[in-house]
């Protein structure tokens, strides 16, 4: 059952998220104001800058410390009861009625549920389970709601930590100490706060996230707050085309607004992350990325009036993929598959391995100035990853919580238009597991030099086992893949190889982003 608690909270934070919906553009000459969760989970934060500062009590507005060059400590103090299990995310909504029908059903069959706000709507979750259950009882367990029609076959595992109790922070600068249940915040002489060691302009703030640990958040204008993004996310250096770094800037810009309040029950709008994007602050300001946001000030993406998901990816691989190839998600009008070159149909699908090796081949993709816009500015437009049998085994154990043993085949059984693999197939000793879409990634994890496991960088693949001739006998596998990241939307290094050839910021996201308009918000 959902506690009484959980249920106030619901209503209360669904009447915040309609409010926020409405009034984000209110007043559209202004430039709004966004919050970043630089350190979104902590038990330890350092706060401080280096001129003159003032840390002050949120809610009361009281003096806590003032200094000049100094380091104040945040420690949590908390009296919380903290639980971290597996739970089975069935859903996202943003209907009342939905939410509140599934609760009932749920509830009165049993379960336990939780409801997580996310991005203006809510994840529903079912079942609780201990971190170490194996993969054979949450299977179980998700087959039987399914057939309870509280989840459909596309619902997934995560790892859910709820805090139950309070908390407060116990600042100390020297020997000096100061406690409060309140959230704090510190301004500076000029304009740069440091959190954790790292310069941020605008104000911090050190408060509570849902789990009840400690959040750092960066408040700032939101093109100040670009300064710090677009440098990390196109790197001026090699990327210094300007026009492509206004497509950046643009793309970074309209994610932002279009995503405020994202992460509400934090206490922040983003992640500094590349869960949303990546913020560095300050210190990695660049004067071409600047320039860029300067030059495009307050311009967003728009279809039909209203603010687009402009999601984007590092290297697509020779052709960007629909958005519902990646994610489960109905398919978005402006998020299509288009070709990496001015050509035509330069790479629209990869029939076999035979012509995706031939592909390999840089040169092959090129043509006298008119080839693929991303084959000269990214090593990863083509990639190869091997395993050895151990190697893949321990990878799969890993990704599907359970001892896997000797791993016989890996089958891709469906394939999108664009050549991504939708569904993965992995016949082993101990049974055959399925992934699909963009989970494919973390789920055949390759292993670096150091012997750590990292995502596979995309779905363009394909994949097929080494064999020993001399002995015939299966010694691992080898895939043969293009590009980095989820391939929808945005190509950033075919927007620099557009822009090389000429094109400008607006060709170049109205060539990845059919059929959207470019308006200036403020």
């Amino acid at each position: 059952m959902i506690n009484k608690m959980l249920k106030v909270f619901f209503a209360i934070a669904l009447v915040s998220v309609l409010f926020t919906q409405g009034s984000i553009f209110a007043a559209e000459a202004e430039e709004p104001i966004i919050r970043i969760g630089v350190v979104p989970t902590a038990e330890t934060i350092q706060i401080g800058s280096n001129g003159s500062f003032e840390i002050k009590d949120k809610v009361t507005g009281n003096v806590l410390f003032t200094g000049t060059n100094e380091q104040v400590r945040v420690d949590l103090s908390s009296t919380s009861n903290v639980r971290t299990n597996y739970m089975l995310q069935v859903a996202f909504s943003t209907s009342n009625a939905y939410i509140q029908d599934w609760l009932t059903r749920a509830e009165t069959a049993g379960y336990p549920t939780y409801i997580e706000p996310y991005n203006n709507g809510w994840r529903l979750l079912i079942g609780e389970f201990p971190a170490d259950a194996s993969f054979a009882v949450r299977t179980a367990f998700k087959n039987e709601v399914i057939a309870k029609g509280l989840a459909a076959s596309d619902a997934f595992w995560r790892i859910i930590t709820i805090v139950e109790g309070e908390s407060s922070l116990k600042l100390t600068k020297g020997e000096s100490e100061v406690t409060t249940s309140n959230p704090v915040v510190i301004t500076s002489s000029d304009s740069l706060v440091k959190i954790n060691g790292k310069q941020y302009r605008g104000i911090g703030e050190i408060g509570f996230n849902s789990n009840g640990t400690l959040a750092g958040i960066n408040e700032l204008p939101i093109e100040q707050y670009l300064y710090g993004v677009v440098p990390l996310e196109l790197p001026p250096v090699p990327y210094g085309e300007l026009e492509a770094q206004k497509s950046q800037a643009v793309a970074a810009r309209t994610y932002a607004l279009s995503n405020m309040g994202k992460r509400s029950s934090d206490g922040f709008d983003l992640l500094p992350t590349t869960s949303d994007q990546v913020y560095g602050g300050y210190d990695s300001e660049h004067p071409i990325s600047t320039q860029a946001v300067q030059e495009t000030r307050g311009v967003v993406a728009t279809y039909e009036g209203k603010l687009i998901t402009a999601v984007y990816s590092s290297t697509t691989g020779g052709y960007t993929a629909n958005n519902e190839d990646v994610w489960n998600t109905d398919p978005v009008p402006y998020l299509r598959g288009v070709p990496d070159a001015n050509r035509g149909q330069a790479f629209e699908h990869v029939p076999t391995l035979e012509v995706f090796k031939n592909h390999s081949n840089l040169t092959s993709l090129r043509n006298a100035g008119n080839g693929a816009y991303e084959s000269d500015w990214s090593r990863y437009h083509r990639w190869t990853v091997d395993w050895t049998n151990e190697e893949i085994s321990e990878v799969l154990s890993t990704s599907f919580n359970t001892e896997v043993g000797e791993v016989y085949e890996i089958n891709v059984t469906e394939r999108s238009n664009s050549g991504r693999v939708l569904e993965i197939e992995f016949v082993t000793e101990n049974g055959t597991f399925y992934e699909y879409k963009d989970r494919i990634r973390t789920a055949l994890k390759y292993v670096l030099d150091s012997g750590a496991q990292t995502s596979l960088r995309s779905t363009l693949f394909f994949i097929e086992p080494v064999i020993d001739n001399s002995k015939k006998e299966l010694i691992g596998f080898k895939a043969y893949g293009g590009g980095w990241g989820h391939g929808v939307g945005l190509s950033q290094t075919g927007a620099v190889g557009m822009a090389e050839k000429g094109h400008s910021y607006e060709e170049i996201l109205k060539h990845y982003y059919q059929g959207i308009e470019l308006e200036t918000r403020y």
